[in-house]
């Protein structure tokens, strides 16, 4: 699949390791992209993170206080990092029971995480808009 070919939403805030974010009343929805769940191939299992958790918005280096949990596909294991710094607040467990709604509706019923940001304006700064984000899978070859 060309990057065009990708579902890229306006409105949503991205991340270079494709995560998605995005803001609703004072704290964030995050997911994992269009791009990622599709490079992953079929998802059999979502780790979670736990409900109170503290992460850091990701960086460099990578460490765990940046890490979210993990999808794990038929093909591979990728960690999901936090694309913001804050408290986890809720858990999305219908992925628990049912996978596979990350790679039929990475954008809506297959979001892993509502967290409380911590810096939401300064770190927002940091991310990429739809634009740029189809831009940067472009780049990706």
């Amino acid at each position: 699949m060309g990057a065009s070919e990708y579902e890229v939403r306006e409105g949503l805030f991205y991340s270079k390791e494709h995560e998605w974010l995005k803001v609703e009343k004072g704290q964030v929805r995050v997911g994992i992209t269009d791009y990622a769940q599709d490079k992953l191939g079929d998802v059999v299992y979502v780790e979670l993170p736990v409900v109170g958790r503290k992460v850091k918005q990701i960086g460099e280096p990578k460490n765990r206080d940046m890490e979210l949990g993990a999808v794990e596909s038929v093909k591979a294991v990728s960690t999901v990092y936090s694309p913001i710094s804050g408290t986890v607040k809720e858990v999305n467990s219908t992925l628990q029971e049912r996978p596979e709604i990350i790679n039929t509706s990475p954008y809506d019923e297959g979001w892993i995480c509502v967290v409380v940001p911590e810096n939401l304006d300064k770190e927002l700064k940091t991310l990429m808009d739809a634009k740029a984000y189809s831009e940067y899978l472009k780049n990706l070859g």
